[in-house]
Order: structure tokens, then C-alpha cells, then sequence
């Protein structure tokens, strides 16, 4: 059984305690893992404040922390395969996925290896003769970056990236459940030459781990991605340290094609919206709003598609649905489907357990047209699509936006016109027009309402990992006038 260490402080560790991670194909035991509690956490955090405050890292320039993070860039690149492997073994993300994306992580760790020196302050035209006054920006100190399990490289790099080109240090969390390529990123950082301290990679559960960090008196500030119910306990926990958080949160992303749409790309970019990592993506397009005058047309490409889709063992790279991650996950979606079914939605594929071993669950359309079915609310976090239809635009706006979410939203339509009305109505953080689940370094991702706060990528994040401090210059000789009148 293969085994994986916490890198805390520049060295490897194995934790205060171990458990086991189970292969989602086979549902058996195939690693142990390091598992952090209060005191690892602390030592983490005491290592990432002592780097950010002495030694080399403290002392660097921002072009010398460039160059690390290029450095570190290449060798995700170089190690990309192995990554992938590990990342699917542990969490079941098909390879064909995995391999692609965690090669693309690399770019991230570019852009922002780029962008170190490129933050700047400013000079301000103050009000007052004898002064100067200027702005620096300064990095806010140390970071607990917590990350879950799916896509965790690349969610990992809209964290790590901006943070080490604003000159901050990090814990990292890794989740419990299929820790493995985070672990093994580490022994990236540490040959990239980074200082010790300035990353450290650790996993563990919610209440010994997750909190002991979110609460820590030296975390200033709190990167988060998951769901609600874990965001409020992060909330809960960083006002023992106010410390600033940003949260990457969950979505309910309408997907709304209109008649004039061109179905078949439509379809395509459907299957990939919510079939695609096995519908196990924040920014799954899970509601499917069609326009009732093609809203058959569309379900039976839909359920051909679907029923084509080759299910199998994620390494095998001819796989396209492999299977969920964990099998409280399949318990939960198989549960969130009989309710809805229950409550009168119809089911046009998929909706069947499959025997044998691993958490597989098939590719599941759900008609939900005239119901109050839960799916149309609740996050399925699996690949089930709900499905409602439309007449008019403002019907469409008002369906896509009755969501407690805000983070994605997709919109099919040749007409421009009504492309930018749509553009401008939806409330989300992010709107593909014509394409879905493009992502870039260069651009930002987040939401609004119950999908979260703040923006990861783009220059914005970099800044997000800031405080500004105010600098005062008196450049008059003459002696400081009357001492108690404000200047």
C-alpha cells in the first residue's frame, strides 16, 4: 500500500495520525495518508509566518519569486502524467480529464510567475503642499488555503499562484478524500527551491484540521472551495482571528438554449456541462432551460448522447463517466433523484444504481417540466441533469436566475441582440455565451449569492492577497505648526 507524507516546514512528515483512502473504482483501501490535527496545524502555520517574516522568502524581490514560481510551473509540466495518474487512482476523474487540465495547471502558475512583478503601487495628489504621499501594496501575511477533492491541482493553483506572487506564505489543506496529487505536488514545490515554510501541504478532516486552521491566530487570510454548509463553519471559525476570507462555492448553473440555437453544438456543450468529470464540477450546467418549441428535439439528442456515454475505469483512457469520488456522494444523489421522482419528474435516462463494485452512477436526465421537484434546487454534484422549458425570454431570465446559487451560466442563442439582454439579466459570476466550461488564468471565476465571494484568477486575485499601506513624506524644513490641529 503505497503511503504519502505532509510537507511541513521543508520537510516530509507523516502526521500525527494516518488513515486510508479508498480507490472510488473499486472501493477498497489503496494509500494511507498523513492526517493533520491541531498540533501539525500549528506548526504549519508558525513555519509559514516564521518564512514570511525572516529569512530568504522575506528578503526576496518580486522578480526572484517570479522565477520560483516559473520554475515550479516547469516541473508541473514536466510531471503532469504522473499528477494525472494519482489524481484519477485517488479520486476516480477519469484520465482523459485529469491529464489534460493538470497540464493546463501549469499556465496558472505562469501567468502569475509573470504578474509577480507587475504589482504596483501609486502616487497619490494629495491635498496638502508639503507632503508626499504614495501607496504600497504588501502581501497579507499567511494564507490557509483549503481545497477539495475534484480538480484539486488546479484549484489549488488559484490559490497558490497570486498568493507566492504577492509574497505570502500558505498552508494548504488538502481534502481527506483523495489528498494523493496535492501531497505529491509538494515534492514539486520543495525541488522547485522554494524556502521552507512558504508552502506547506498538509490534509486532515473538517473538525481536527480544517478548523484548527481557519480559526489559527496567524492565518490572515482564509481561501476556501466547497459548499455552503462547510463555507459558514470557515465564516464561523475566521471570526476568532478576523481573518479575511474568499469562498469558491457551489452553483445550480442554468444552461438556457432557445430554438434558434444550434441544437447539435448545444447538445455537445450540454453533455460536456454536467456528464463531463462525472457532473462532479462547481460549475456543472445541472438546469437545463429549454425553449418549449424544441425542448423534445433537444431531450432526444440529450438521451441519445447520454445512453452512448461509455462508463468505465477512470485510467482506461477510452473512459467518458467514471465513477464518483465517494460513496456517500452516489447515496446522496441516488437519494435527491427518488425525491424527485417522487414528486412527480420524469426520468428520460440514467437513474439506475449499476451493480458490481466502485460508485459508479450513470449519466441521468430528469424532466422536471410542471413539478416542484427538489433536483430544480438542490446540488447534485453528479451527473444528473434537471430539465424546464420556456416560452418567452423573460420567462427564461426569471427561470435561470430562481436559484439560491450564482456562479456559472450558460446561453445558446445565434441572436445577438438577445445574447447581450441575457448577458446583462443573469445573475452569476460568470456567462458562456455559444461554449461552456472554458476556463483561463487571464480571466476571473467566481459568483454571487450562495456561490461565494472574491475572484480566483486574473490580476483581481493577485490584489485579493494585498493590504494597501499609506505612506506620508513631509518634505517641508519649517517646524511642524501648532500640535493640535489635525493636518
Amino acid at each position: 500500500m503505497q503511503a504519502f507524507d505532509a510537507y511541513l516546514d521543508g520537510r516530509f512528515e507523516p502526521g500525527e495520525a494516518r488513515f486510508e483512502s479508498l480507490d472510488p473504482a473499486t472501493g477498497l483501501a489503496w494509500a494511507t495518508m498523513p492526517e493533520a490535527r491541531a498540533g501539525d496545524v500549528d506548526r504549519a502555520v508558525v513555519a509559514a509566518e516564521r518564512a514570511l517574516l525572516e529569512g530568504p522568502w522575506a528578503t526576496m524581490t518580486a522578480s526572484q519569486r517570479g522565477r520560483l514560481l516559473y520554475r515550479l510551473a516547469d516541473l508541473v509540466a514536466a510531471h503532469a502524467g504522473e499528477l494525472a495518474e494519482l489524481e484519477t487512482r485517488d479520486t476516480g476523474k477519469i484520465i482523459r480529464e485529469t491529464s489534460a487540465q493538470i497540464a493546463y495547471v501549469a499556465e496558472y502558475y505562469r501567468y502569475y510567475a509573470g504578474l509577480a512583478d507587475k504589482i504596483e503601487g501609486s502616487v497619490l495628489p494629495i491635498d496638502k503642499p508639503d507632503m508626499e504621499v504614495w501607496l504600497r501594496r504588501e502581501p497579507i501575511g499567511v494564507v490557509g488555503a483549503i481545497v477539495p477533492w475534484n480538480s484539486q491541482l488546479f484549484l489549488a493553483a488559484v490559490k497558490i499562484g497570486p498568493a507566492l506572487a504577492a509574497g505570502c506564505t500558505l498552508v494548504v489543506k488538502a481534502s481527506e478524500d483523495g489528498p494523493a496529487p496535492l501531497l505529491a505536488f509538494a515534492r514539486l514545490v520543495h525541488e522547485a527551491g522554494f524556502p521552507a515554510g512558504v508552502v506547506n501541504v498538509i490534509t486532515g478532516f473538517g473538525h481536527t484540521c480544517g478548523a484548527a486552521l481557519a480559526s489559527h491566530p496567524k492565518v490572515a487570510h482564509v481561501a476556501f472551495t466547497g459548499g455552503p454548509a462547510t463555507a459558514r463553519h470557515i465564516v464561523r471559525h475566521s471570526a476568532e482571528n478576523l481573518a479575511s476570507t474568499s469562498l469558491e462555492l457551489g452553483g445550480k448553473s442554468p444552461f438556457i438554449v432557445f430554438a434558434d440555437a444550434d441544437l447539435e453544438s448545444a447538445a455537445n456543450a450540454q453533455v460536456a456541462g454536467i456528464f463531463a468529470a462525472t457532473g462532479q464540477s462547481c460549475v456543472a450546467g445541472s438546469r437545463l432551460v429549454v425553449e418549449r418549441s424544441v425542448k423534445d428535439r433537444f431531450l432526444a439528442l440529450l438521451k441519445e448522447r447520454a445512453e452512448a456515454v461509455r462508463i468505465g475505469g477512470p485510467l482506461d483512457m477510452a473512459t467518458e463517466v467514471g465513477p464518483l469520488c465517494t460513496a456517500r456522494q452516489r447515496q446522496h444523489i441516488e437519494t435527491l433523484v427518488a425525491r424527485s421522482v417522487a414528486a412527480g419528474a420524469r426520468l428520460v435516462a440514467g437513474g439506475t444504481t449499476p451493480d458490481g463494485a466502485g460508485y459508479f452512477y450513470p449519466p441521468t436526465i430528469l424532466d422536471c417540466d410542471g413539478t416542484d421537484a427538489p433536483a430544480l434546487a438542490e446540488e447534485f454534484f453528479g451527473p444528473v441533469l434537471s430539465v424546464v422549458s420556456f416560452e418567452t425570454e423573460a420567462e427564461a431570465l426569471r427561470i435561470a436566475n430562481d436559484t439560491l446559487y450564482g456562479l456559472a451560466a450558460g446561453l445558446f442563442t445565434q441572436n445577438l441582440t438577445r445574447a447581450h439582454r441575457m448577458m446583462r439579466g443573469l445573475r452569476t459570476g460568470i456567462v458562456w455565451v455559444n461554449t461552456y466550461r472554458a476556463v483561463s488564468p487571464i480571466a476571473p471565476f467566481g459568483g454571487t449569492k450562495l456561490s461565494g465571494h472574491g475572484r480566483e484568477g486574473g490580476l483581481a486575485a493577485a490584489l485579493d492577497y494585498t493590504r494597501t499601506k499609506s505612506i506620508w513624506l513631509r518634505t517641508s524644513d519649517a517646524p511642524i505648526p501648532d500640535p493640535f490641529v489635525m493636518r
